[in-house]
């Protein structure tokens, strides 16, 4: 008899019985499923407005310049919509932006510096951390403005 054939009856006395499965997810190698992990942490609220780790406060804002007046348009979970009546030449609506900002927030235009996004719609605006403002405060105001238009 061949070595094929004597493995084959081999296997075929031993049976099905015997086989042990090994149950699913215990591996624990290169193709094991990753857990997932909390990415958020569950104090930290989801919106336009977060807190850096240096105490000043980041504002997502959705610009739109080149509008007849400025305004706030919305204040959604992911930016703050805000018309300006800038045209989006050489940086004039990113200066009229940090102006009305300001206004509307009570704060000195030295607190109020745009971080990110010089040259994109999508911009970051940092206020100081010497303001004692929270982001609840922060965003009231930024409601409060939206309901006024």
């Amino acid at each position: 008899m061949n070595s094929f054939l004597r493995r084959t009856q081999i296997f075929l006395s031993v049976g099905p019985r015997t086989i042990s499965k090994m149950p699913k997810g215990t591996k624990k190698g290169k193709g094991a499923p990753a857990k997932a992990k909390e990415t958020e942490a569950p104090d930290v609220p989801a919106g336009p407005v977060t807190k850096k780790k240096d105490g000043s406060l980041a504002i997502t804002i959705q610009a739109k310049p080149g509008a007849k007046q400025n305004c706030i348009t919305d204040v959604s979970s992911d930016a703050v919509g805000v018309q300006i009546a800038a045209p989006p030449k050489e940086g004039e609506a990113n200066t009229e932006l940090v102006k009305y900002l300001a206004s509307v927030l009570n704060l000195r235009k030295s607190d109020v510096t745009l971080d990110k996004g010089s040259k994109s719609r999508l911009k970051t605006i940092c206020i100081s951390s010497d303001q004692n403002m929270t982001v609840e405060d922060l965003l009231s105001k930024l409601r409060a403005e939206t309901d006024q238009t």
